[in-house]
């Protein structure tokens, strides 16, 4: 059974996206074994709850400093003891310890097409406002490694979405969401799970 870690920042779309494909049985052998946050406020954790499934906060702004954080975000990963940690929204760079403990092991969702609007401040609603200030008429989703870089670990699935006249970032990131993030980050779990993709 593939143990199942997953960070989150908000909503927790793509968390509801991975609990739904281990229901439908589209992921097999898998179990979402906790769900981390760093937002206390994050309607994920009401997710987590009404499965059972256990969920902690861990923010930045509740210690003095970042490696106080990174330590304290590393020891809740470790707590879980999982196979596989998703980043699912999870909106803070993950630490190099974390990375160096989960070598192969950590997977990001990121609502582009990487390599494009991608990096140092390409995340969330961002994105979509730089890929409709840019006038793309293609965008989409790509599931990949984390590595010690921000979006540069190797690819492992992309999905593309059409941008279309008069769509405003929301609008278009509930469309990345829909027609790629919700479908390719279920579908490499499920990949990982079945030994299709190797990891660590």
């Amino acid at each position: 059974m593939l143990r199942i870690a997953v960070c989150v920042s908000g909503g927790g779309t793509n968390l509801e996206a991975i609990f739904k494909a281990i229901e439908d049985k589209k992921i097999k052998n898998a179990e979402v074994v906790k769900v981390i946050g760093n937002n206390r406020n994050a309607y994920a954790f009401e997710r987590a709850k009404s499965r059972n499934v256990a969920f902690e906060c861990v923010s930045p702004k509740d210690f003095e400093d970042r490696e106080k954080f990174n330590n304290a975000l590393l020891e809740s990963l470790k707590a879980a003891n999982p196979d596989l940690v998703v980043l699912a929204g999870f909106l803070v760079n993950v630490p190099e310890i974390v990375v160096k403990a989960f070598k192969n092991r950590i997977i990001n969702i990121h609502p582009s097409l990487i390599p494009s609007f991608c990096g140092k401040g390409y995340y969330g609603l961002k994105v979509h406002e730089a890929v409709l200030a840019r006038g793309v008429k293609v965008t989409g989703a790509t599931v990949h490694f984390v590595d010690e870089g921000i979006d540069t670990g190797r690819i492992l699935a992309q999905k593309a979405v059409e941008v279309l006249d008069g769509d405003t970032p929301e609008v278009l990131q509930k469309r990345v969401m829909e027609q790629a993030e919700w479908i390719i980050l279920p579908d490499v779990i499920s990949k990982i799970s079945d030994g299709v993709i190797a990891i660590g």
